[in-house]
């Protein structure tokens, strides 16, 4: 299963917020998409998934200031 997760113009902290409340919400080897647009997450969102043991799947850029990360669940 994918969940998909819009956090758009949400300011840092708040993209990694709702990122540890929607891998919460699905089951383990499941993904978690999470589009955003604060450079700040660009480090912190790929860092917590590390320290949580859940392993990132794709990182890219999709325009200017603007990215996608899937964050597969342990």
């Amino acid at each position: 299963m994918q969940k998909k997760l819009e956090v758009m113009g949400q300011v840092c902290p708040f993209p990694l917020v709702e990122a540890k409340k929607g891998i919460e919400e699905i089951n383990s080897g499941d993904k978690l998409v999470i589009e955003f647009d604060c450079t700040q997450a660009t480090e912190s969102i790929p860092r917590w998934a590390a320290e949580s043991g859940h392993e990132v799947t794709n990182f890219e850029q999709t325009d200017t200031a603007a990215w996608t990360i899937t964050v597969k669940k342990a």
